[in-house]
């Protein structure tokens, strides 16, 4: 009994053409990889057994910009690398995505002197902010999850 005799007459299926595309867009973001410090080997071990993004539709890290949509910062910025931040995040295709990953990326962190960014809002704009010295990779996972809700509350005028 295949799944053609349990559907029925039920031949139609209907949605709105924003909600399909909001909906691929989540499960199939392509992170880039952009570790800076401490913050990266959390980012490293979400994408372990333990806790496997790629349920997310998140298989692996891309190092190339052009083939990412969503840019996660984890660590400190320092202004010597803030240009080539921006130049990264303005080579992705639209739609594109930043995460902040703990305190430094966010506000600077504990680093309150003039070499360090005092949050990556200053480079390139930030959806969503994961608190934490280093945060553990559920915070970075729900992060993420937080992200995936804002992806789907979006509208197609808003890219046109």
């Amino acid at each position: 009994m295949g799944i053609e005799q349990k559907l029925g007459s039920m031949g139609i299926v209907t949605a709105r053409l924003e909600d399909v595309i909001n909906w691929s867009r989540t499960n199939a973001m392509w992170p880039m990889l952009f570790g800076l410090a401490c913050c990266a080997i959390e980012m490293m071990s979400s994408q372990a057994a333990n806790y496997d993004m790629s349920r997310f539709g998140m298989e692996l890290m891309r190092a190339s910009p052009r083939q990412s949509d969503l840019m996660i910062v984890a660590g400190r910025v320092s202004r010597k690398m803030a240009p080539v931040l921006r130049r990264l995040y303005d080579q992705m295709p639209e739609p594109k995505w930043v995460i902040a990953m703990g305190d430094c990326a966010s506000c600077g962190g504990v680093f309150n002197n003039y070499a360090i960014v005092q949050g990556v809002d200053e480079v390139v704009p930030v959806d969503v902010y994961v608190a934490g010295c280093p945060p553990r990779p559920e915070a970075l996972i729900h992060g993420i999850l937080t992200l995936h809700e804002k992806v789907r509350g979006e509208h197609l005028k808003d890219y046109a």
